[in-house]
């Protein structure tokens, strides 16, 4: 779709297929078990049948995770249990397989994919991962714009040209992650402007704040939510004002999925932020989405609610980096593989259900 004003233009998103809903439907009727008795798992297997366009559905062979890296001017204002210098060192961990993310990722067997968009360093082992950098950190959203016009455009067209990359490179699953001391804090303005939601609905813990500053974090959020509610009828403007280049790059990669008729587990509240924009500049985008959990981040789930996607896990994982996405994706597995391998009731010669 054209966006008008904002410059930035999707290609149409078509719907998954209801063809292949309606086979996938059809075929848990057959299998030799009663009509749905797996719960959910039924549920998941036709989202992804439809996603794919055919019942039964393929196993997915090429899971990926792509984690966004970003250090935001807000992290100032002592929003965060933890300094600054700590989103370039855990980006060291990442690329070194050490993360939460890497452990999570190779147990579900998915790839995972680093990118600095906008952390606050210059360290060698940034440069193998910063082509798409678009500046070192963002300004500080209670008081000025976190990206300037160019910026937040090179920030979604790189999040729209990894998804492709994935795609291209066979992803037939993608997962967003998040990474950046203080990113909360954007997206709790993101969900509460997209919601009309007020800040003391929307502020969570995040890291595990203490009430000092949890009253910070609420007054930050209070004055940004000013200003990004000045924009909101623009969702670029709105990414300009208040997200950060790792949260704009995750709303064209969400975008794009879409577009490119590709499955994406949600993650945490960080992801959902960039989903609910996704959504505004690419409409009907999130039927391609499904949320792997749910958080005790109150801000996170007003963004389900507004997205109307009911998660699948509530483990409170909060770590972010994809890794609750990551846990849910054992289940898309066995619910794929229900409708690929189970056996019919004709096929087992196992008797179906009497007939009144």
């Amino acid at each position: 779709m054209d966006t008008g004003e904002t410059g930035i233009e999707f290609g149409e998103i078509e719907p998954p297929s209801d063809q292949a809903r309606s086979g996938a439907i059809a075929l848990h009727d057959k299998l030799v078990k009663p009509a749905g008795s797996l719960g959910r798992l039924e549920e998941l297997g036709v989202w992804i049948s439809s996603c794919q366009g055919q019942a039964p559905p393929r196993p997915f062979t090429r899971p990926r995770v792509v984690v966004f890296a970003g250090d935001h001017g807000i992290a100032r204002k002592g929003v965060s249990a933890y300094p600054r210098e700590v989103t370039s060192q855990l980006v060291g961990t990442m690329l070194t397989g050490g993360a939460a993310i890497n452990v999570l990722a190779a147990a579900a067997g998915a790839g995972v994919r680093v990118v600095d968009m906008a952390v606050d360093t210059e360290e060698s082992a940034m440069r193998s991962i910063g082509e798409f950098k678009v500046r070192r950190g963002s300004g500080s959203i209670d008081v000025e714009d976190a990206l300037t016009d160019a910026e937040v455009r090179a920030a979604v067209n790189a999040g729209r040209k990894i998804a492709d990359a994935e795609v291209d490179g066979g992803a037939d699953l993608l997962i967003a992650g998040d990474l950046g001391i203080g990113n909360s804090t954007p997206a709790s303005v993101l969900v509460a402007a997209l919601t009309g939601s007020e800040p003391v609905a929307v502020v969570g813990r995040g890291s595990g704040i203490d009430d000092n500053t949890w009253m910070r974090k609420a007054a930050a959020v209070r004055d940004a939510l000013r200003r990004a509610r000045a924009v909101l009828a623009d969702p670029l403007a709105l990414l300009r004002t208040s997200s950060g280049a790792d949260i704009a790059a995750m709303t064209g990669f969400l975008a794009q999925a879409a577009v490119r008729r590709t499955p994406v587990v949600l993650d945490g509240l960080v992801v959902c932020s960039a989903a609910l924009v996704a959504e505004e500049l690419a409409p009907g985008a999130r039927r391609w989405w499904m949320s792997g959990q749910l958080t005790g981040e109150p801000a996170h789930a007003l963004a389900l609610e507004q997205l109307d996607l009911g998660a699948l896990l509530d483990l409170d994982v909060r770590l972010g980096e994809g890794t609750g996405a990551v846990t849910a994706l054992p289940l898309l597995m066995m619910a794929s593989r229900v409708l690929a391998e189970m056996t019919t009731h004709e096929q087992s010669g196992v008797s179906g259900p009497l007939s009144s």
